[in-house]
């Protein structure tokens, strides 16, 4: 077992929105809170907490407090905020949905969470009618933030004045957020993270990500891009910038170059990203157009990022580039690599952030690993203790059991190493291992080979059955425009950087490689069109 060499952080017992807002002084107060990247309107801290109490106030008197859940459908703007704490702050419940979501999908949410309120934009209606109907949400229960005939609107909520209600819970258990994790191997399922799950998150990145001269804080302008209904938007951005009192620049989708515009004009100086947007920033011409020199900082997570493009990053952009580990369940970082001690290895995921312990077991003994004095330890099931660990899964019992032990570790299904000095490397997801003729093949070392080809500019790997039955990785590829690499070229190139038994069997090449909203491949989309092929 290791522990985290990072000091102890104090994990105060109280709500989400006394830790984030209720130290806030006078200066702070007319501190840019959030900037609406698009339109470049600003809402100051001062205006961000009103809203917020003025929105909890016009729930409670609509009898929404501890025990209801209310869903929240809506891309990256400033209001959102608004929505998120308005609900917490009322002592409900917000059960994050992802904004590509179909009817059926959002319904399936709402329905397993028990909400009867829902949170929406104008362009996101239809959806959400459709959902709120499946699912019994009456009209005056569909909020849409922008206005909508028929529907009460934000500033409608927030015309009637009505203050915040004191309202009581035990934070340690009271269900702040239900977040759905990806579902990229089966249905999403229910996260109940608390307020203590929160708030220990948070300072726990505040203890590791935002140490030292380059840490994040007051007068940093954050380009929120990554969604906040996902949970490392939701924390790492959403939650963690406005601890620090930085302030948010919001983008509601991805779109190169409005990212590349927003940073430019906006004097961002720190990036949280997935890897698809590193692959972007290291690669595509057009970064070259914008000037991008207030950029300091770029924290990649959400799915593993190769060191080499990591260091492309790096060097185009010359900032500081870091990454970090962690998963819904666990709030969600247990690892990253501190913007002060950069120099870390780029290609791990870093150290335990403070307050959190860890062991790596063998998958078949489930023994731990023995960690040499020098070099990595051997591969196996990276487990995970702490304070962000979550309560369990909403009404599955079976899963929450399957995930957390019964001395309280999460075993995460990721496959880790670590070196002596507590530095630790993610191989791959356990159920996406290919078992080749006995050998374990992991797809992100190939994708990471793959990626190392000036040609290639995205790819993902999976294992498929040759005719003999027998499981071989194949890859989907990809190209650069105006590339000329074929099939044999692809092979080849991976054949020379892995040992025999972990070259390339198939290549395919795709316009697209399917992947959530927060970067992470779509394997199994990847797997069902292989399987009509």
């Amino acid at each position: 077992m290791a522990l985290s060499t990072h000091p102890p952080v104090e994990i105060p017992d109280t709500s989400i929105f006394e830790y984030l807002f209720g130290g806030l002084g006078a200066a702070d107060l007319d501190e840019i809170a959030l900037v609406d990247g698009t339109s470049g309107a600003e809402t100051s801290y001062r205006q961000l907490v009103g809203q917020i109490s003025l929105l909890a106030g016009a729930l409670a008197a609509r009898g929404v407090g501890v025990g209801d859940v209310v869903g929240i459908l809506c891309p990256n703007i400033p209001a959102f905020a608004t929505v998120f704490h308005g609900v917490l702050r009322a002592g409900a419940t917000a059960t994050t949905i992802n904004s590509l979501y179909t009817p059926g999908e959002i319904t399936n949410q709402l329905t397993d969470a028990g909400a009867q309120w829902l949170f929406t934009i104008s362009p996101m209606l239809p959806q959400a009618e459709a959902a709120a109907e499946a699912t019994g949400i009456p009209a005056d229960h569909l909020i849409v933030l922008d206005g909508a005939e028929g529907h009460p609107s934000l500033r409608d909520l927030l015309g009637e004045g009505k203050q915040a209600p004191e309202v009581s819970f035990d934070p340690a258990t009271h269900v702040a957020v239900l977040p759905y994790s990806s579902g990229t191997t089966g249905r999403p399922k229910g996260v109940m993270l608390s307020h203590r799950n929160l708030i220990a998150n948070i300072a726990q990145s505040s203890g590791s990500i935002g140490l030292g001269d380059r840490g994040l804080g007051a007068g940093d302008r954050v380009l929120a891009v990554l969604p906040f209904f996902h949970i490392y938007g939701m924390t790492v951005l959403l939650n963690f910038a406005l601890r620090e009192r930085a302030t948010l620049v919001t983008m509601p989708k991805f779109d190169l170059p409005e990212f590349l515009r927003i940073v430019s004009e906006a004097k961002v100086t720190w990036i949280f990203i997935a890897p698809p947007i590193a692959v972007a920033l290291a690669k595509h011409p057009l970064v070259d157009q914008f000037d991008l020199s207030s950029v300091e900082v770029v924290f990649s997570g959400a799915a593993p990022l190769d060191g080499s493009l990591a260091a492309l990053v790096a060097e185009r952009l010359d900032c500081i580039v870091c990454q970090g580990y962690g998963m819904t369940e666990l709030s969600p970082v247990s690892h990253s690599i501190p913007v002060e001690h950069h120099e870390i290895d780029r290609s791990s995921i870093g150290i335990l952030l403070p307050n959190t312990e860890a062991r790596i077991i063998d998958v078949e003994s489930g023994a731990d690993v023995d960690v040499p004095a020098d070099g990595q330890s051997a591969s196996g099931e990276l487990l995970v203790r702490g304070p962000q660990v979550m309560l369990g899964y909403l009404n599955n019992d079976d899963a929450t059991g399957r995930t957390l032990d019964g001395d309280g570790w999460l075993h995460t299904g990721d496959i880790a190493t670590v070196t002596a000095e507590g530095v630790y490397y993610i191989v791959d997801r356990l159920k996406e291992l290919i078992k080749y003729k006995g050998y374990q093949v992991a797809p992100a070392v190939l994708e990471a080979v793959l990626l190392g080809h000036p040609a290639i500019a995205d790819a993902a790997v999976i294992g498929v059955l040759d005719d003999d039955g027998q499981e071989i990785p194949k890859a989907f590829v990809v190209l650069q425009s105006d590339a000329d690499l074929d099939e044999a070229g692809v092979m080849e190139h991976v054949a020379s950087h892995v040992a025999p038994y972990e070259k390339v069997r198939r290549v395919e090449f795709i316009d697209v490689i399917p992947k959530s909203s927060a970067g992470k491949i779509l394997r199994k989309d990847l797997r069902a069109r292989t399987s009509k092929s």
